[in-house]
């Protein structure tokens, strides 16, 4: 398989490189290359969207949390599903109406300049690490479909992915998403067909086994994902990008309740697929290679190089938009240009700094991934809803709001980095597990302080 799965990479590739090249011609304006001129259909946000949503942590990342813990691992994308159906009802026309090309220029928009510089910081600083999440699961993946751990494949992979986001941008994230999505869909179908049909004798034992909650996994836990995980689907900055693509506020609100719906399907297959494997296949028998990785290695060649190139395609069309996002948002709104070399630049920085954060550290695609949202949802989520329900209906007081964000944050950064510290000063273990809640609830609290009573002006 090395030397097909080699050719086939290379190929998938190039044409990845050519559609950038090709909207290099393309991208007449800064609006054209960051949010693909604003001009996108529904149909084409939604095949955007779900790409975006797929990547690793909801493939590869899902199947051996739920090897390891059950159904119960089905939450994490039910509860995104659940995030972008409510952001259909609540968010997306009145955000997609704001005219804001970014989460940033939107909370500038609304609260002001701090708001807007404090939002990119958080967001840059975080996404950094989302980005290496991916490319550890890239690498994952070709190392398993190599037989060996190769650094060249990996770092050329890398940049070529990082070559063709910075030559067409946005443009070229929407167009090779369409061409992912379709892989992805194609290759996690297979697998759960092979899985269920071909396999299948220990079926009854798998569907005896459906439980929404259990031991490893209780309404502490369905409590804490709700938020964690929903509120970044709610309003996260790579989800609410697909809706500054949109054409109109029409456009974005569909998008978002039928990409909620499909993920919700998606949730269903995905967590099934790791349930065969949870009870049918033993950690012994499995050893290092991961849950995916387990039923590639068991299926028929063909089977196995179309699942291989979906999960690819699931991390990179996560990997190519959080890139351009992060890109894009500390240009115009940390540097305050509309430049579209100056984006092109910082996609390239942004990109190698992820690669060697990938390259050198340490840390799986959950963990990052976890730890990324673990700051970015108790800090942004519950200010920029109330900002947003608020607009241009009251005035918003931007001194508590920005102390609203500083102080989900920093809980958000004590509970994920700094456990065995606070745990060392005699912090309590009850407190300590929830420092993200608390810092949540304490978000809440002052963003609904934040808005003031008098109508606005605006």
């Amino acid at each position: 398989m090395n030397h097909i799965f080699i050719a086939a990479l290379l190929l998938y590739l190039i044409v990845f490189a050519l559609i950038g090249i090709l909207d290099i011609r393309n991208t007449k304006s800064f609006t054209d290359y960051s949010v693909a001129g604003k001009k996108q259909s529904s149909f084409s946000v939604v095949m955007t969207l779900l790409a975006t949503v797929t990547g690793a942590s909801t493939t590869i990342g899902i199947t051996s949390t739920v090897y390891d813990i059950g159904f119960p691992g089905i939450w994490w994308l039910l509860f995104g599903a659940v995030g972008l159906i409510l952001q259909s009802v609540f968010l997306s026309e009145r955000v997609r109406n704001t005219g804001a090309d970014t989460l940033p220029d939107l909370a500038g928009r609304i609260v002001g300049r701090p708001a807007e510089l404090i939002i990119s910081v958080i967001i840059v600083i975080s996404w950094i690490g989302v980005i290496a999440g991916q490319l550890v699961a890239m690498n994952s993946l070709i190392t398993f479909a190599v037989g060996r751990n190769d650094p060249m494949i990996f770092v050329i992979t890398s940049l070529i992915v990082i070559a063709y986001t910075a030559a067409g941008g946005q443009m070229s994230v929407v167009k090779t998403d369409k061409v992912q999505l379709f892989v992805i869909l194609a290759g996690v179908a297979v697998c759960m067909g092979w899985l269920y049909v071909a396999k299948g004798e220990n079926n009854p034992v798998i569907f005896r086994n459906i439980r929404l909650l259990n031991d490893d996994y209780g309404t502490a836990d369905l409590f804490t994902q709700f938020f964690v995980i929903g509120g970044v689907y709610f309003l996260g900055p790579d989800i609410m990008s697909r809706n500054f693509i949109a054409k109109d506020g029409r456009s974005a609100v569909r998008a978002a309740r039928t990409a909620g719906a499909v993920l919700a399907v998606f949730s269903v297959v995905i967590t099934l697929i790791g349930m065969w494997i949870r009870y049918n296949v033993t950690p012994e028998e499995m050893g290092d290679m991961g849950a995916l990785m387990y039923a590639i290695s068991i299926m028929p060649g063909w089977a196995a190089v179309l699942l291989i190139f979906g999960l690819l395609s699931a991390i990179l069309s996560s990997t190519d938009t959080c890139i351009i996002n992060a890109s894009t948002i500390f240009v115009k709104d940390i540097l305050k240009k509309e430049s579209v070399t100056g984006v092109r630049i910082t996609v390239i920085v942004i990109g190698l700094a992820a690669l060697a954060l990938a390259y050198f550290g340490k840390g799986d695609i959950m963990s990052l991934l976890t730890g990324a949202y673990s700051i970015y949802t108790p800090g942004v989520i519950f200010p920029l809803a109330a900002g947003i329900l608020a607009y241009k209906k009251r005035r918003i007081k931007t001194g508590i709001w920005i102390t609203a964000v500083l102080a989900g944050g920093i809980f958000g950064i004590l509970g994920t980095y700094f456990g065995p510290e606070l745990a060392g000063i005699g912090v309590p273990p009850a407190i300590m597990s929830n420092l993200t809640l608390i810092g949540m609830g304490i978000s809440l609290i002052l963003s609904l302080l934040s808005v003031d009573r008098k109508e606005s002006e605006k």
